[in-house]
């Protein structure tokens, strides 16, 4: 576009430039070469940081397509309704073979049937029979059958899945050598790049459609290791589990989810990054199921009023909410209150890429953890375990505190009480339970706007950290934080179990 722009221009000045007389239209000339020489090199400089729109897909769709299949599978379903019981006839009774004939039907309409429950795509990764495809797609089947692009029909069976990620390999065997195709780095593939998606939409077999990425990383809430490739490439139901190619017919993504108020492609399609399913697939082929890095802390994301309370300066890391009684990050010393700014070399710079590093990172490594904590950088090394897929983990439990001195305490919106037995009661709190716990938050307050809600402990209180045993000591530690002029007070909350950090303004709070 911009060399388009340019031509008018330099037009202009070569046609004011140019002397009158018998040498004039040889200086044009001139000017003209040397402009079409400038405009090539302008063209060759822009071919080196983007590739031009490809005239034709159909040389890369040729040699994809026989990789890429189709996936059907099947449930045993079993009619609603009972079966009445038979009546006890005389034998050789007159109605004895007609009631039989009827019971007889009747019986075999409550049989299991088996009916197609899904279609959804996959590719084939290994001449062998491996092939990938969605955990969502084969969820729960009975039966999976894969077809290939020449119409054989092979049945597969499961060598893993994953839901977190939404991933699963399958096996199938053929008497002949199965094309397949290969994964690329999908870190090097750009915004704007082209893309081409293969797949099996609404049973359509061996749909080809081609468009670019869109954006990168994208968080869909759809697991806690979201990092999404947006492209948009038409893809509709069906899709799920088929490749996203870019044009040197790499596999840098996997088809997964669409945006949709309709349930058609509306231009918003998601990905699971190559480099993401990798270590998965891997792990799915040797053990059936993953295996992930694990820390077991729980965290949360650190907002600029709780970076100002913590002194941390600009909003990054991860805040320890909670800790997981037992778990590696206990026994590295890793403690509430901490932000992880580092783990393994590698920057935290939102919570979200805190879950992702973690469980890409071999089990049993040990890794060096850098975190923030009462104002200074400390590093320590951590063990990862093996994350427990079929365990939920057990969360540290408050240290035993001592009863408060029975006084109820309002402050910054919060009314505050000592644990008592009829407070446990009134809020289903476990009868160990002690120290001090909300029974009232004011509607126009700090607290309010951050959803705190009655029944809810408070723990710690302020950038140290100190653990509060009464509502006198919280009051105690907001007037003493008033004093120093600080803007908020960090509260370390807990409900049902669940930990995290709020701060409160001071400046809008009413005593």
């Amino acid at each position: 576009m911009k060399n388009t722009e340019l031509v008018p221009a330099y037009a202009a000045r070569h046609t004011y430039s140019s002397h009158a007389g018998k040498n004039s239209g040889n200086t044009l000339r001139v000017w003209l070469l040397s402009f079409f020489l400038i405009g090539g090199a302008l063209l060759v400089s822009s071919a080196a940081f983007a590739k031009a729109a490809p005239a034709s897909f159909a040389n890369l769709a040729q040699k994809l397509l026989p990789a890429v299949v189709n996936i059907s599978t099947s449930l045993n379903v079993k009619r609603e309704g009972t079966t009445p019981q038979r009546p006890q006839l005389p034998p050789g009774s007159l109605f004895e073979e007609f009631f039989k004939e009827f019971f007889d039907r009747q019986q075999q309409r409550n049989t299991p049937r088996r009916r197609a429950t899904s279609l959804g795509s996959g590719f084939i990764i290994d001449p062998s029979g491996l092939i990938v495809t969605n955990n969502h797609v084969i969820e729960g089947a009975d039966e999976i059958s894969v077809i290939l692009q020449d119409n054989t029909r092979l049945k597969a069976k499961v060598l893993g899945r994953d839901a977190k990620t939404d991933l699963a390999v399958l096996k199938v065997k053929s008497k002949k050598e199965l094309p397949y195709v290969k994964f690329g780095n999908s870190d090097k593939s750009r915004v704007g790049d082209w893309v081409v998606a293969i797949g099996n939409p609404f049973g359509l077999g061996g749909t080809v459609t081609a468009g670019i990425i869109s954006a990168r990383a994208r968080n869909i809430n759809a697991g806690p290791y979201d990092d999404f490739i947006q492209s948009d490439a038409s893809i509709n139901k069906g899709n799920s589990g088929g490749p996203m190619f870019n044009m040197a017919g790499e596999v840098i993504g996997i088809n997964t989810a669409i945006y949709s108020p309709s349930g058609g492609s509306v231009g918003i399609g998601f990905a699971i990054p190559a480099n993401l399913a990798q270590p998965i697939i891997a792990q799915l082929k040797e053990y059936g199921r993953a295996r992930r890095g694990w820390l077991g802390v729980r965290i949360q994301t650190v907002t600029d009023e709780l970076a100002e309370s913590l002194g941390i300066g600009k909003a990054r890391g991860a805040l320890v909410a909670d800790i997981t009684k037992g778990g590696p990050a206990e026994k590295s010393k890793i403690l509430v209150g901490d932000v992880i700014l580092t783990f393994d070399g590698k920057p935290i710079v939102e919570m979200r890429n805190l879950p992702r590093i973690v469980a890409e990172t071999e089990v049993g490594k040990n890794v060096k953890v850098e975190v923030w904590r009462k104002g200074r950088k400390v590093t320590l090394d951590a063990n990862l375990g093996e994350f427990p897929e079929d365990k939920k983990p057990v969360l540290a439990k408050a240290s035993s505190q001592k009863e408060g001195d029975g006084k109820s305490v309002t402050v910054l919106g919060l009314t505050m009480a000592p644990v008592t037995d009829e407070l446990r009661r009134r809020f289903k709190l476990d009868k160990k339970t002690k120290g001090v716990v909300i029974t009232k938050v004011e509607n126009d307050s700090p607290a309010a706007e951050k959803r705190i809600r009655a029944g809810s402990m408070i723990r710690k209180i302020g950038p140290e950290q100190k653990k509060v045993n009464s509502p006198a000591d919280v009051k105690a530690k907001v007037e003493s934080a008033r004093k120093a002029k600080l803007k908020s007070l960090l509260f370390l909350i807990e409900r049902g179990g669940d930990s995290r950090f709020v701060a409160l303004r001071l400046s809008k709070a009413k005593s």
